[in-house]
């Protein structure tokens, strides 16, 4: 019968609050003005911001085609889409950081679900799923305006 020495629980502590420290740290750097999922740090899930413009439709990036712009990697289906949203980053990308709409104008932030989108007035918004979007899409233009209302403060906290 093995035994384990006294020694490796000496170490096993240390090491074992490193890596949490380390998972902690990762976790709280993720967070900021714009929404990213997983671990690949990637916007709005990975998908071509240009396309709900070009495609009317969440078109899937690609590893290819990448760009950092604000703190997060933006992915694109072709280097097309790319280099437009390289001219013109505000145009393209989401309101509210990619944040949930229907959150950010009531005072919170929430994910999102690439599919639930709509394009108002020229502006991508993004919902949490399509069933929050049915709600948000009830009084766009007042959600529109409590969301920007609402935005400085919910950015600063996700900081």
């Amino acid at each position: 019968m093995s035994f384990i020495p006294k020694t490796a629980f000496r170490f096993a502590i240390p090491v074992f609050a490193l890596c949490m420290m380390v998972l902690l740290t990762a976790s709280v750097t993720k967070a900021g003005e714009i929404y990213t999922s997983g671990w690949s740090g990637a916007a709005i899930d990975g998908t071509d911001p240009v396309a709900y413009f070009t495609d009317g439709r969440a078109v899937e990036g690609s590893k290819i085609f990448t760009m950092k712009w604000r703190g997060a990697t933006w992915r694109f289906a072709s280097a097309e889409n790319l280099a437009t949203f390289k001219a013109a980053p505000e145009k393209y990308a989401p309101q509210y950081g990619g944040y949930c709409a229907w959150a950010v104008s009531q005072g919170y932030s929430a994910k999102i679900d690439p599919d639930a989108w709509k394009i108002v007035d020229g502006k991508l918004y993004l919902n949490y799923s399509k069933g929050v979007q049915r709600r948000w899409q009830q009084d766009m233009a007042g959600n529109i305006a409590k969301g920007d209302a609402n935005w400085p403060k919910v950015r600063a906290g996700l900081n």
